[in-house]
């Protein structure tokens, strides 16, 4: 198995999507692939789109092994392979072991990488990250076969990062195939997207939800409800709150809105206290990520859409206090912008985490106080 320590695209405690065996609820993008495959119209780029969590990189894998392991279909030779119905690649297969272990020379993963001199996950992919790839391709396809390169998440390229992959679009590579794993395209130079062919991928429903936790070897238990109201039905997202405590940190946000606009000071102190400690940058992540849902549910409930499932004890009763009219809803919806948008920015130039959340919470305090 690769070091997958300073991997980006992996949730801790879930399974790396390259490791998933099956891609559930995104039949239709799959046999989009498959019919360019089979008919001879393979673009050489693909941009895959959708929602965070509901199978991107899963399936970004999965066409890697495919076209890894899969030869060309000849129209003219009767005896040929036959045509291939799925994506699907044995486990045992010598590529696909080699996949599974970060050791095939015919992949290349690309994403955020460690700054040397900070010793920090990059925030951005970068120049150097995309030029890297320059090098991955003037080897020689492993017998002559076909290259694939996973970019994730294309969106989190920097300017010069994305002019370096543009020029790459340009002038592609023979037999290498581009797979774009995005989840914002409008972030995207307008450039890059028209030479991509796009798959767009959907949120998953409540079976589906299920069913992916189940795979990565996670049972939801009476919590399933209030995990699939908060993801939105991105697995992902829901793996991500099952395995770092989501729901329990966001019962705490819930009840310290409950105090507002008298804020329980030891309360938010300790939650500050909490999101600062050392190692806690994924909960920090998080932290921020439901602070982010819960004013959204609370701005739309002064808009008259109350949730319609409860994610924490008292939430509905909370909501309804705080946003009882549209004009508070304005209110917190404004307060969202302005106060993650601060937060980000103190993150952003390292500012001490465990004042950013005190910052925000008293804020949000503020927002409710009567006017």
């Amino acid at each position: 198995m690769a070091d997958d320590v300073n991997d980006p695209t992996r949730i801790e405690g879930a399974p790396h999507p390259r490791e998933t065996p099956e891609l559930i609820g995104q039949d239709t993008a799959q046999a989009a692939f498959l019919d360019a495959f089979n008919s001879g119209r393979l673009h050489h780029a693909w941009l895959i789109t959708g929602p965070r969590g509901v199978g991107k990189a899963t399936l970004a894998w999965r066409i890697a092994r495919f076209l890894l392991t899969t030869p060309d279909l000849d129209p003219d030779d009767m005896f040929g392979a036959p045509v291939p119905t799925s994506l699907n690649v044995a486990e045992d297969h010598p590529i696909a072991r080699r996949i599974a272990a970060g050791a095939e020379p015919g992949l290349k993963s690309v994403h955020r990488t460690v700054n040397e001199k900070t010793k920090k996950l990059r925030d951005q992919i970068v120049v150097d990250d995309v030029r890297d790839m320059a090098a991955f391709f003037q080897l020689s396809a492993t017998d002559g076969g076909r290259r694939v390169v996973i970019i994730d998440a294309a969106d989190e390229m920097n300017v010069n990062a994305a002019n370096a992959l543009l020029k790459m679009l340009e002038e592609p590579p023979a037999r290498t195939t581009l797979l774009l794993i995005c989840h914002q395209p409008s972030r995207l130079l307008p450039t890059i997207r028209s030479r991509c062919r796009t798959l767009r991928l959907g949120a998953l429903n409540g079976d589906q939800m299920a069913q992916a936790m189940a795979q990565a070897g996670v049972d939801p238990g009476a919590q399933a409800a209030a995990l699939a109201e908060l993801s939105a039905g991105s697995v992902g997202e829901a793996l991500r709150l099952a395995l770092l405590d989501g729901l329990k940190i966001y019962n705490e946000i819930i009840a310290l809105l409950d105090t507002m606009p008298n804020l329980d000071r030891p309360r938010a102190l300790a939650l500050a206290e909490a999101a600062s400690a050392r190692g806690a940058e994924t909960r920090l992540d998080l932290l921020y990520t439901l602070i982010d849902i819960a004013l959204a549910r609370l701005a739309r409930t002064g808009a008259g859409h109350p949730p319609a499932i409860e994610a924490a004890p008292n939430e509905a009763a909370t909501f309804a206090r705080l946003a009882a009219h549209p004009a508070q809803a304005r209110a917190w919806a404004d307060t969202a912008q302005t106060t993650l948008e601060r937060a980000r920015h103190g993150r952003a130039v390292n500012l001490d985490a465990g004042a950013l959340v005190l910052d925000t919470l008293f804020k949000l305090s503020a927002t409710a106080s009567p006017r």
